[in-house]
C-alpha cells in the first residue's frame, strides 16, 4: 500500500518529541533529587528530575533497560560511569550501539565525562545501592524470561532490543505455521504497542523494591499512554493521507500490483468460488470487486480510513456488489455479497461479529517500500491468527526481498558530469555524499546492477555479492521484493508480484541505499596490491559482504534499516566500511 514520496526519510538513531515530565515523586523521591537540576535521556531530549524516571523512560520508549543490564553484567559504579558515556558517545556519533557486550565499552576512556557537566553521572547508584541487582541464579528462569520478553516469528529474529530485528526474509511463509511459532507471533504483535496491555500498564515490571516498583509502574503507564496518543496519531495521519483519490489512482494504475492480484482472485475457481474472503484495508475495494466477481459467497471489505470506507461502499454499490437487506412484501431479499466495514481491522469485532476460523481467503495488499515500510503485516497477521479458517489461504502467502549492488549509473553523477558540455561533477559527489544519508525510493535501471543477486536469509546476510563481469564500481545497494500467490492456494494459475528492476516497473520503484563511499570491484583475476585498501582502484575488491538489518523505528509505522558493508579480496582480506544507519 505504499504511496507517496519519501522525503520524510533521514539518518536516524534515535529521536523523538519530548515528553512532559508528570509529577509522580513523593516524599522519599524529592529528597534524592538535587534541586533544580535536570538529566538529560541518553537518546532524546527529554529531561528528567531524577535517574529513576530517566532510566524508566529509557527502558519505555528507548528499550534500554539499565538496571537490567546493571545487574545483568554485575556492573559496578566506574563500569556504569562507563557504560554511560559509551551511549551518549555512539548516540552522538550517529552509530550502531551494543552495550550487551562489554568489551565495547569497558575501557578507561569511557571514565572520562562524553558531556560536560554531566548530571546523571552524579547520580549514579554507588556500589553499595548494588544488592538488588544481582543476578538471577536460576538459568531456566532466566531462559523462560528471555523467551517471554525476546518474541521471535517465522518472519523475524530478535537481536538484542525490539528495536534491532533482523527479518528473515527468505521465501517468508506468512500463511499458518505450528503451534508454538504462532503463539510467538501474537507475542510479536503485542510488542508493536510496545509491551503494554490494553489498558495500557506494561507487560513486564522491573526488578527492584516493592516502591521502585510502585513508581516505575506509575511512570511506564505515562510514558505508555504518551506512546499510544502518538501512535494514534500516526495511524490517523496514515490512514487520513488514503483519503486522497492521487493515491489510489497511483497503486490502481500500477498494472503489474493490480493485474496479478486479479488474475491470482479471478483465476483460481477452485479457491474463491463460495469463499468467505477478508480484504484487509480495502481501500477503493477494488480487490473485494475482484473476489466478488471471481465468485465469493462473502466478501467483508474493512477500512480504517471513513471516507474510504464510505467511497468503497458507494462503488460495490453502483456496481450491484454491495450486500444489501430490502423488504420485498412479507420477506426480507439481500443483493450483492460485499460488506464495507469502516474501522482498523484489530477493532473488527467491535464493529460487527465475526466468527473464528470463519474466513477461507484473507488477502490484503500490505507492503510497503522495502517491503516492510507502513508496518501493514501485522495487522494481516493479526487477522490471519484470529479469523482464518486452519488451512484457509493468505494471499499473497510469500514475500521475499532481495538485493544487488548498483553502480554509478544509479546515481545523479553522469548528470551532473556533463550539463550541457560543462563539467559540474562537484555537485555530483555532494548530491552523492548526502543519499549516503538517507534511503531513496527511485527506479532502478537493470542495467546499472553491478553483482548478482542475493536473498536477504537469516539473522546475517552472509552470502556476498558477487560482481557480474570485469572491473566496475559498485556505489550502492538496491532492496526489492517478490510476493508470490504460490501454487499451495493458487492452483490452477499461481503469479508472482515482482518489484525488481527485471521487471517492469512498480509503484514501489526501488529502494536505494548508497555507501558512505564506492567500493570498485574486479573479476577473480584481477590484481591485487596489498599495500593498497580493499576495494580501491589499485586493489578492487572480488565481493562485497553485506548485513543488513531492518527494524520498528520509534516513530510508528517507520522503519529503520542498518546496513554493515565490507570489501572482501584475496586471501581472506577485508575493509569494513563505516556502519550506517537509514531511517524510512
Amino acid at each position: 500500500m505504499a504511496a507517496g514520496a519519501s522525503d520524510g526519510a533521514q539518518s536516524r538513531v534515535h529521536s523523538e518529541e519530548m515528553v512532559p515530565v508528570e509529577e509522580f515523586q513523593d516524599e522519599e523521591d524529592e529528597e534524592e533529587q538535587v534541586e533544580g537540576i535536570e538529566l538529560l535521556c541518553l537518546f532524546c531530549e527529554a529531561r528528567f528530575l531524577s535517574s529513576d524516571d530517566l532510566f524508566a523512560h529509557c527502558r519505555a520508549e528507548h528499550s534500554f533497560d539499565f538496571h537490567a543490564i546493571r545487574r545483568d553484567l554485575e556492573l559496578d559504579f566506574y563500569g556504569c560511569f562507563k557504560l554511560i558515556n559509551y551511549v551518549r558517545a555512539q548516540v552522538a556519533k550517529n552509530r550502531c550501539r551494543s552495550w550487551d557486550d562489554r568489551r565495547n565499552w569497558d575501557d578507561d576512556s569511557y571514565l572520562k565525562p562524553f558531556m560536560p557537566d554531566d548530571a546523571l553521572l552524579r547520580s549514579l547508584p554507588s556500589d553499595d545501592e548494588g544488592e538488588e541487582y544481582s543476578p538471577i541464579a536460576n538459568k531456566e528462569e532466566l531462559i523462560k524470561e528471555l523467551m517471554c520478553e525476546n518474541d521471535i516469528s517465522d518472519i523475524c529474529t530478535v537481536d538484542g532490543d525490539l528495536d534491532s530485528l533482523s527479518f528473515e526474509v527468505d521465501s517468508l511463509n506468512i500463511d499458518g505455521v505450528n503451534q508454538s511459532q504462532a503463539t510467538i507471533e501474537n507475542g510479536y504483535q503485542d510488542n508493536l504497542v510496545q509491551t503494554t496491555t490494553a489498558n495500557g500498564v506494561p507487560l513486564k515490571q522491573d526488578v527492584g523494591t516493592s516502591q521502585t516498583v510502585c513508581k516505575d509502574k506509575r511512570l511506564r503507564v505515562h510514558f505508555s499512554n504518551a506512546s499510544a496518543r502518538n501512535i494514534k496519531s500516526v495511524n490517523e495521519d496514515y490512514f487520513g493521507s488514503y483519503g486522497s483519490f492521487g493515491i489510489h489512482r497511483e497503486m490502481i494504475s500500477d498494472k503489474v500490483r493490480t493485474e496479478t492480484y486479479r488474475n491470482a482472485l479471478t483465476n483460481n475457481p477452485s479457491l474463491l468460488n463460495g469463499a468467505t474472503v477478508l480484504d484487509v484495508g480495502c481501500g477503493t475495494g477494488i480487490l473485494s470487486l475482484f473476489a466478488a466477481q471471481a465468485g465469493a459467497s462473502k466478501v467483508i471489505a474493512v477500512d480504517a480510513s471513513e471516507k474510504m470506507a464510505t467511497v468503497a461502499s458507494q462503488i460495490a454499490r453502483d456496481n450491484g456488489l454491495l450486500l444489501e437487506r430490502r423488504q420485498n412484501g412479507d420477506s426480507n431479499e439481500c443483493s450483492g455479497v460485499i460488506s464495507v466495514v469502516q474501522g482498523m481491522i484489530e477493532e473488527l469485532d467491535t464493529a460487527i461479529q465475526v466468527p473464528p476460523n470463519s474466513i477461507d481467503v484473507l488477502v490484503s495488499e500490505w507492503m510497503g517500500y522495502c517491503l516492510l515500510y507502513e508496518s501493514m503485516l501485522s495487522s494481516v497477521i493479526y487477522a490471519r491468527d484470529h479469523w482464518l479458517k486452519p488451512g484457509g489461504a493468505i494471499l499473497p502467502d510469500i514475500a521475499t526481498i532481495f538485493v544487488a549492488g548498483f553502480g554509478k549509473g544509479a546515481t545523479s553523477f553522469p548528470f551532473w558530469e556533463n550539463v550541457y558540455g560543462f563539467d559540474m561533477s562537484t555537485i555530483g559527489r555532494e548530491v552523492v555524499d548526502d543519499a549516503a544519508k538517507l534511503p531513496i525510493v527511485d527506479v532502478v535501471d537493470s542495467r546499472d546492477i553491478v553483482t548478482e543477486t542475493a536473498r536477504l536469509k537469516g539473522r546475517h546476510l552472509r552470502d556476498s555479492l558477487d560482481p557480474t563481469s570485469g572491473v566496475t564500481w559498485c556505489y550502492g545497494i538496491v532492496l526489492w521484493f517478490d510476493t508470490p500467490f504460490s501454487s499451495r492456494f493458487c492452483k490452477e494459475s499461481p503469479y508472482t508480484l515482482s518489484t525488481s528492476p527485471y521487471s517492469p516497473k512498480t509503484h514501489w520503484y526501488q529502494t536505494i541505499f548508497t555507501f558512505s563511499e564506492p567500493i570498485a570491484l574486479a573479476s577473480s583475476d584481477a590484481g591485487d596490491d596489498s599495500a593498497a585498501p580493499i576495494g580501491t582502484e589499485r586493489c578492487p575488491a572480488l565481493k562485497v559482504g553485506a548485513r543488513i538489518s531492518i527494524g520498528r523505528a520509534v516513530v510508528h509505522r517507520s522503519i529503520d534499516i542498518s546496513l554493515e558493508i565490507a570489501a572482501l579480496g584475496v586471501n581472506g582480506r577485508r575493509r569494513s566500511l563505516p556502519v550506517q544507519i537509514f531511517n524510512l
